[in-house]
């Protein structure tokens, strides 16, 4: 019952993201990885699709799935998640 985000980047400041690789290591050991390249969609092709049935508005979240590699994780567990060019974004399971 979770979904913990890092910091929001403004596209000014990120740029669009087209590729990059999206990554995740439990206690240091990779655990997922994917690159914003093999999206079935691009990132603009999705905020065009969900802008066409409700009105996006600065600071809404889209949430799109997951690379392959999902597993259990448990209380004491250091979860590190990157989306490359965006930075780290650090969660210890409780």
């Amino acid at each position: 019952q979770s979904a913990p985000i890092g910091p929001i980047h403004p596209i000014a400041r990120s740029g669009r993201l087209s590729k990059g690789a999206i990554t995740l290591h439990v206690n240091g050991a990779l655990r997922q990885k994917g690159d914003l390249g093999d999206l079935i969609w691009s990132v603009d092709e999705i905020i065009e699709h969900l802008s066409a049935a409700w009105l996006l508005q600065p600071g809404d979240l889209i949430y799109t799935g997951t690379p392959a590699g999902v597993a259990a994780v448990k209380p004491g567990d250091l979860m590190e998640g990157r989306i490359e060019g965006l930075g780290a974004l650090r969660v210890a399971v409780a």
